[in-house]
């Protein structure tokens, strides 16, 4: 068993990082890890390293968004995600909610704001850049969503969180879902199988 850690560079607005977070968990389960997520602006990371969503990268390739979105069928598939849905009000802009993940961690409760925000984002399709739908959100995941809320407007939390972006670009994080294993770093959901193999070696 491993007792290694997953740097996992997380933003909610990607549903690659839903799913991936969900297939990671049960790869901690079998091997013993700690999965470790940082939440990150997706857009920061772009802006940073000249990137941009896959959805505008390859808008000029016949196909290629396609095959994408059927890749995206067959993973979900593969592992029973049988909740995941894209949300209605995709692409969302995931500021509040990022501050929000980092005010959580704060004060204790970043798991079950986790669990939370990406329930509302990917199998309930909630628009969670509406303030009033992200409080009453956390409110009935027994949060306080005011309390959380407030809180994104601490200069503390968003220097964290502008900081936890800045760090995972200097890392060499180009997108979301990024893996860390020590120095070893692993993109997208594909290569979940490479993190496991890596953790396997102790």
């Amino acid at each position: 068993m491993s007792s290694r850690t997953v740097d996992m560079i997380y933003d909610f607005g990607s549903p690659n990082a839903y799913l991936a977070r969900r297939v990671l968990n049960r790869i901690a389960a079998r091997t013993g890890a700690t999965v470790n997520v940082i939440p990150c602006l997706l857009g920061g990371i772009f802006k940073a390293t000249g990137n941009q969503a896959p959805m505008l990268a390859f808008a000029g390739i016949k196909g290629k968004n396609e095959y994408e979105a059927l890749e995206l069928r067959r993973f979900v598939a593969r592992h029973g995600f049988d909740a995941f849905r894209i949300n209605p009000h995709f692409p969302v802009n995931t500021l509040l909610a990022m501050r929000g993940f980092v005010a959580a961690k704060r004060m204790g409760v970043g798991d079950a704001y986790l669990e939370a925000v990406e329930t509302a984002m990917w199998e309930t399709g909630r628009k969670m850049n509406d303030p009033e739908v992200f409080v009453a959100t956390l409110n009935e995941a027994g949060l306080d969503g005011a309390a959380i809320a407030a809180a994104t407007q601490d200069a503390a939390v968003k220097a964290e969180l502008a900081a936890n972006t800045e760090a995972a670009v200097a890392r060499g994080a180009f997108g979301i879902p990024t893996f860390y294993v020590g120095e070893e770093m692993f993109f997208g959901k594909e290569r979940l199988g490479q993190v496991e193999e890596e953790l396997a070696k102790g």
